[in-house]
């Protein structure tokens, strides 16, 4: 029984590098995650011994026995989620989630007891990714999981679909493809000085090989524009904060893309969706980014935008923040 959470556990756990603070949690990773970490720690514990975590009752009002409820609930349904929480926000809903229907349940203190994030803090998304393609989508693609170093801001990301995609697999250049046989066999006879100039010849031409899960797949790359979002920029004011932002939903995560064009760079203008959220909510309600009126008109885009503004957070905690698209015209007519 202990075979699934013991996985998950492990895989929550692995030691990372520390954030930008440099500061490291008792089980070995960032600051940013040490409460996920303990969380999950604690769950697996109680799944081999049935014990809470010593020093949960000086930050919860219930009986040992409720106690235990609690951890068995949340441990069950740790080991069923498709998609173990890696960060605090997902843990604490994953906690409210489970145990919304014990009135009783002590929520806040447990999430306190952790430092997760509490009710009130959290950013509710709507979870309804669309099921039929909307006007004026061109095409969808599904992308490999996302690396960090691929997000560029806060609404720019380089993405890599599959060349086993239907909409990609006819239209692999001849010499890509052959570059990517002879890879592998030159890695099969170990020489990598030859892989690695072929891997070059694919990346040059808009593709790579990645790595997943023990598994080489030939991909091809698109960079991703954000539509109807627009972030700050990284030399802005919260221009970083922007970016962490971004990087934190999209990480290691695969995600759908509705592209409804491209634009003057040469970047796919797209809805996108993560785990079934719908990110460019996300970034606005968070006050991660601008509702960018003149390309998108969307109300429920501006709609979003204000309920950041009114709760003052991400960007909003200024009374007056620069808007991203006025200063980088100031840039140019600096030049």
């Amino acid at each position: 029984m202990g075979n699934a959470l013991r996985f998950l556990y492990g895989h929550c756990c692995k030691p990372t590098a520390a954030d930008d603070s440099g500061s490291l949690g008792p089980h070995g990773v960032s600051s940013a995650t040490v409460g996920v970490s303990a969380l999950a720690h604690d769950l697996f514990n109680f799944d081999i011994t049935s014990q809470v975590p010593d020093g949960l009752s000086k930050h919860v009002v219930s009986s040992k026995k409720a106690q235990a409820n609690w951890y068995r609930k949340l441990a069950d349904a740790w080991k069923e989620s498709k998609n173990p929480p890696r960060t605090p926000e997902e843990a604490a809903r994953l906690v409210i989630q489970t145990l919304k229907r014990h009135q009783k349940a002590d929520v806040e203190g447990l999430l306190a007891f952790y430092g997760l994030p509490l009710p009130h803090t959290l950013v509710e998304v709507v979870v309804q990714p669309p099921t039929v393609l909307p006007d004026g989508v061109k095409f969808e693609m599904h992308t490999l999981p996302v690396d960090a170093k691929a997000v560029a801001d806060g609404d720019t990301i380089t993405v890599y679909v599959s060349t086993t995609e239907p909409r990609e697999s006819s239209v692999v250049p001849g010499n890509v493809h052959a570059a990517a046989v002879q890879r592998a066999d030159a890695r099969a006879r170990r020489d990598y000085t030859k892989a690695d100039a072929l891997h070059k010849q694919i990346i040059d031409s808009g593709y790579r090989v990645i790595a997943v899960q023990n598994e080489e797949i030939l991909a091809k790359k698109y960079r991703i524009r954000l539509r109807g979002i627009d972030a700050p920029e990284n030399a802005m004011p919260y221009g970083k904060e922007a970016k962490i932002g971004l990087t934190k939903i999209v990480q290691d995560k695969s995600l759908r893309v509705l592209v409804y064009g491209e634009d003057r760079y040469g970047r796919c203008v797209g809805d996108i969706y993560c785990n079934g959220i719908f990110v460019q909510e996300l970034m606005l309600k968070k006050g991660l980014a601008w509702h960018y009126k003149a390309y998108d008109k969307r109300p429920e885009l501006e709609k979003w935008e204000k309920e950041a503004r009114a709760k003052r957070v991400g960007l909003w905690v200024s009374k007056n923040p620069e808007k991203p698209w006025e200063w980088r015209k100031d840039k140019r007519e600096a030049k």
